[in-house]
């Protein structure tokens, strides 16, 4: 048996799982596992209820136009505890749909608008906006690499989305673009950081790939659950692993 555990919340894993998202939690849980930690998994889906308290970590990946709607409706009823767990600095990772969701709102390819849940303070616009003229007729598609400016560590994956995210002022983003097109195309952001969330909008998925940041969001995780031991040191001598 392990020696220590961490409980994980997939949120809509079954609806929000487009792009093989629950690979963030396959390395984490690898990750986990070379240190003795134990990972309980529970998806958390339409209808159930959403505990602030019951989780060290929590994933809300990204999805299609339908589904995301579906979400976003079942998802404001999760809201206040879901704001209690970023505010308690729990950690958690948002891709694309999920990034999305947590902002204030989203506008769909049709132009729909879709209010996400504002515990966060982006948005999400689109490439048919008249306020962004400047905006290309595309997708933001193809491999794109950043640079956390924090740590200096290189981040690499890939995008594939039709939003374009803009952060507010609480927010700084998980990286500058090196090469790609990242958050919109325009300011050469990508990714959220607020306090232990982490947003982006990699697929691949980014844990996976750059198994630095994994082993960064996990360090995060178990200071905050085990704090009197050293969990940075414990996996520094993990080797990083790209799957």
């Amino acid at each position: 048996m392990a020696d220590y555990d961490i409980s994980v919340a997939h949120l809509y894993g079954n609806l929000m799982n487009t792009y093989g998202d629950y690979g963030n939690i396959i390395a984490l849980t690898y990750y986990a596992k070379q240190i003795g930690v134990a990972v309980d998994y529970h998806l958390v889906s339409l209808g159930d209820e959403f505990n602030a308290t019951a989780y060290d970590f929590v994933l809300f990946g990204g999805g299609q136009d339908y589904e995301e709607t579906i979400v976003a409706h079942d998802l404001k009823s999760k809201a206040q505890p879901i704001q209690d767990y970023i505010e308690n600095d729990g950690a958690l990772l948002a891709v694309c749909g999920g990034f999305q969701l947590l902002g204030k709102y989203m506008l769909m390819a049709d132009g729909t608008k879709v209010d996400g849940i504002g515990v966060m303070d982006h948005y999400t616009t689109n490439m048919h906006d008249e306020k962004l003229t400047t905006l290309k007729d595309e997708r933001l598609t193809g491999n794109i690499v950043i640079k956390n400016n924090e740590t200096g560590e290189n981040y690499h994956g890939f995008e594939n989305h039709q939003g374009r995210t803009f952060l507010g002022e609480s927010e700084r983003s998980l990286g500058t673009v090196v090469s790609g097109n990242g958050n919109n195309g325009m300011d050469n952001t990508e990714g959220v950081i607020y306090r232990n969330v982490y947003g982006s909008y990699f697929h691949g998925p980014i844990f996976t790939r750059n198994g630095n940041l994994a082993k960064r969001v996990l360090t995060t995780v178990l200071n905050k659950k085990y704090p009197t031991i050293d969990w940075q040191a414990k996996l520094n001598v993990i080797e990083t692993e790209t799957f």
